[in-house]
């Protein structure tokens, strides 16, 4: 396996060993993304808290001997794991600076699929300096939006270049189930999460003017694709990916926005929810997550639906523009489901990029370039997750191309 090349200025990633630790073995760990690793790594080794429960999720997955199996002992994964190896937390957040910092202490990889956290770059810079690769946000959001977004402006630039006098960018995605019930979800894990997550507030651009939902849900509207209705809303802070999406400084954003996506009636049917959200009550809402969950769980018999959504809109002022958008809506089978496969194929990816040592020591990200977007979609595209790229090109007012 060929080594990163070195930038100057920047050390030399250390080779890949070609042995890949996948820790833990939740919801996410796909039976098409592990199965792709398997396929390309010399050596996967899949972890748990014992040997036996990795076994058995090898098995559900039909990777029975694909990899190898153990248990998390005491002392086990900080003796197993060697220089170049990689070690990918499939674990919750706040594991990885933890495993992060085994991973530095062996010189080996990292990879998740969450986003940088500050525990997660600061340790990330060092790795840096001791040539290890700190791969993030490389599942499905983040990670296969990312690609999306990066691939959108790409194209849009190509076009219009790098000054616009309107730029409309929105990216909504959503883990939805297949055939809606009343309360339009169904909980998979971590329901305390998900509603705690609504009482974090949104920023982002509409209007031309930068904007804070204090109450996320608040600014829902409805957003239609393909003919059918959903519910889209703000989360988190979506200003930091301006710049990570390389939007030019000659494009003047009227809208840029970051945000999950729901079944039509989501908000009304959630109406309980926000009012204990915002009552601030920590064990209320606890208590309300749980009889949610108990209520609306997913079962084997039901099937989840993915749907991601990225456009771009870019009108110049001499009346030329560019429209572009990606969207992704698959559904979940008896073998594997959306969300699992949504996850897992794309980190799969950027993990064998990582053994090809295309990915420099450092902080990355599922990709910073419109070109490397490109073999990641190819990638996904071959294996069964298909994006369809919509664009058109307007020369000026009232004619389109």
């Amino acid at each position: 396996m060929s080594a990163s090349r070195p930038t100057p200025g920047r050390t030399e990633a250390v080779p890949a060993s070609g042995t890949v630790h996948w820790i833990g073995t939740g919801l996410s760990t796909g039976r098409s993304g592990l199965g792709a690793l398997c396929d390309r790594a010399a050596r996967v080794v899949l972890w748990d808290r014992t040997a036996d429960r990795a076994a058995a999720r090898l098995a559900a997955l039909g990777l029975t001997g694909r990899a190898e199996v153990r248990a998390l002992d005491t002392g086990a994964l900080e003796a197993a794991v060697g220089a170049g190896d990689v070690v990918v937390s499939m674990l919750p957040a706040t594991e990885h600076p933890r495993l992060l910092r085994l991973a530095r202490d062996r010189r080996a990889h990292f990879a998740c699929t969450s986003y940088v956290s500050e525990a997660v770059a600061e340790q990330a810079a060092e790795a840096a300096e001791a040539g290890l690769v700190v791969l993030t946000e490389a599942g499905l959001d983040p990670g296969i939006d990312h690609l999306m977004a990066h691939r959108l402006v790409g194209r849009a630039r190509e076009a219009v270049g790098d000054t616009a006098e309107s730029v409309d960018f929105t990216s909504y995605c959503g883990g939805i189930p297949a055939v809606p019930n009343d309360f339009r979800y169904r909980f998979s894990w971590a329901p305390y999460g998900v509603l705690a997550a609504l009482g974090s507030p949104a920023r982002y651009v509409s209007e031309g003017a930068e904007r804070t939902a204090a109450r996320p849900w608040e600014a829902t509207r409805v957003h239609r694709l393909d003919g059918a209705e959903f519910e889209v809303y703000p989360n988190r802070d979506s200003l930091p990916f301006i710049a990570q999406y390389g939007i030019p400084d000659g494009w003047r954003l009227r809208t840029f926005v970051r945000g999950t996506l729901r079944n039509a009636g989501w908000r009304d049917a959630w109406e309980e929810v926000f009012r204990t959200v915002s009552a601030g009550d920590e064990s209320r809402t606890r208590a309300l997550a749980k009889e949610l969950a108990d209520r609306y769980p997913t079962t084997e018999t039901d099937r989840d639906r993915v749907v991601l959504s990225v456009a771009l809109d870019v009108r110049t002022a001499d009346g030329a523009g560019w429209q572009g958008s990606c969207l992704m809506d698959l559904t979940g089978n008896e073998t594997e489901s959306a969300m699992a496969r949504c996850v897992s194929l794309p980190l799969a990816f950027g993990i064998t990029r990582l053994l090809d040592g295309a990915l420099p020591a450092g902080l990355n990200r599922a990709t910073e370039s419109a070109e490397e977007a490109g073999r990641w979609l190819d990638f996904l595209g071959a294996d069964g997750l298909r994006i369809t790229f919509d664009e058109t090109t307007t020369t000026q007012r009232g004619d389109g191309a």
